[in-house]
């Protein structure tokens, strides 16, 4: 399997996929996805899923970038199976999200007619221009800048327009810009019973955790030993984090795990 280039998105077709996984990135790495998150995306194209990746620039409007994401989506898809990439009609399709690709599924969900089987959502981020951009605060208080919808609107839109039931909400221990709980308590008010959340070990960048490389020399220093437990702890949680996926998305499947 090889990524590819798809009408604005980036794609990777397992053979014969068993669903297709829509994922947005965080903020400022969301322009190469296929290569931020990497490590995450082939697991779960390793596992059956087919991968597409939306590409954005974020911007203050939030709905337009919403808007292009879903049209650019919907053109790649209807690509995959006109071109017979993807053969079997109607895949189930899950949304997956990190930070404020959290915040564009939810708009989608809330601002748009479309089908998923479930979405997740991975360290929830809605924060307000001041807090979300650096040197935002001296230009917030000479004019009025904020993001459309501001997180208040979007928290009202999700609470009266969301419409995908089945939600897995992610939450790391060591994330000071997570509000999963704020956004637990808005689904769980629409849907009480369809609603997950698990709480995991790891930072707001875990997810994009990669494949690292540390040559350890003819004598093995104190230096290497860091090196070592560093990778082995970014790995834990990295790891952890694709289980708890694939666990989510397969839950009768038998030896989940990563191929790593």
């Amino acid at each position: 399997m090889e990524w590819q280039e798809n009408s604005g998105n980036w794609v990777l077709i397992p053979p014969r996929p068993q669903a297709i996984i829509h994922f947005l990135g965080g903020a400022f790495v969301a322009t190469a996805p296929h290569v931020t998150y990497r490590s995450l995306l082939e697991v779960l194209a390793n596992q059956g899923y087919a991968v597409i990746t939306t590409p954005f620039i974020n911007t203050l409007d939030h709905l337009e970038i919403a808007q292009n994401i879903l049209r650019d989506f919907d053109s790649c898809l209807d690509r995959l199976y006109i071109s017979g990439i993807l053969k079997k009609k109607s895949l189930p399709i899950y949304g997956i999200g990190h930070s404020m690709g959290c915040k564009l599924h939810l708009l989608i969900g809330s601002s748009f007619s479309i089908e998923r089987a479930g979405n997740i959502l991975i360290s929830f981020n809605n924060s307000t221009v001041r807090d979300a951009i650096p040197l935002a605060e001296q230009i917030s208080s000479v004019v009025n800048v904020e993001f459309t919808p501001s997180p208040k609107e979007t928290n009202s839109l999700i609470q009266k327009y969301y419409k995908i039931r089945r939600n897995l909400l992610i939450k790391f221990n060591n994330d000071d810009q997570d509000q999963t709980l704020r956004l637990n308590d808005l689904l769980r008010l629409r849907f009480p019973n369809m609603v997950t959340v698990k709480k995991l070990k790891g930072n707001h960048l875990t997810p994009l955790g990669q494949d690292l490389s540390w040559s350890v020399g003819k004598v093995y220093t104190p230096i290497d030993a860091i090196g070592q437990w560093f990778k082995q702890e970014i790995y834990r949680d990295l790891n952890q984090l694709k289980r708890e996926i694939l666990l989510w998305l397969n839950p009768f499947k038998n030896g989940v795990g990563s191929r790593d």
